[in-house]
């Protein structure tokens, strides 16, 4: 597991409990994932967000153990939904999935996406060092 230094205590808490920045180690390797959205291996799109975001942290999780790395090496997420009600869903799934490593996010409201169905995409930053 890498560890970073979040830099948090100089500025109010965040509302989601979400890092406000992350400080990469020297030597680290750099892994960027384009944006992954909810459709599964067979090409079906959930019609929820919720299992949107299920399938998208599927597929973020094979990206990373690809470069030998896992969710505890997410250094930054870029969140893009269709609806502000998304972002909780996916506040919820990511607090699942990563526990209380809570990377910094950027969260925006977006027009429809090419693709019918999907309403949801997240890129993620990972760092390591080995």
């Amino acid at each position: 597991m890498a560890t970073f230094h979040v830099l948090n205590d100089k500025i109010c808490a965040h509302t989601n409990d979400a890092a406000h920045g992350t400080e990469i180690p020297a030597n680290a390797r750099l892994l960027f994932s384009n944006g992954q959205v909810g459709s599964r291996m067979d090409g079906s799109i959930p019609d929820s967000p919720a299992e949107q975001i299920d399938v998208i942290f599927e597929r973020l999780g094979i990206i990373l153990d690809a470069g030998n790395m896992t969710f505890d090496d997410v250094i930054k997420f870029s969140v893009f939904v269709t609806n502000a009600r998304i972002l909780e869903d996916f506040q919820r799934i990511r607090m699942e999935k990563m526990g209380d490593h809570v990377p910094p996010a950027t969260l925006l409201v977006v027009g429809p996406f090419p693709r019918p169905g999907i309403e949801v995409e997240i890129e993620a930053i990972a760092a390591k060092v080995d």
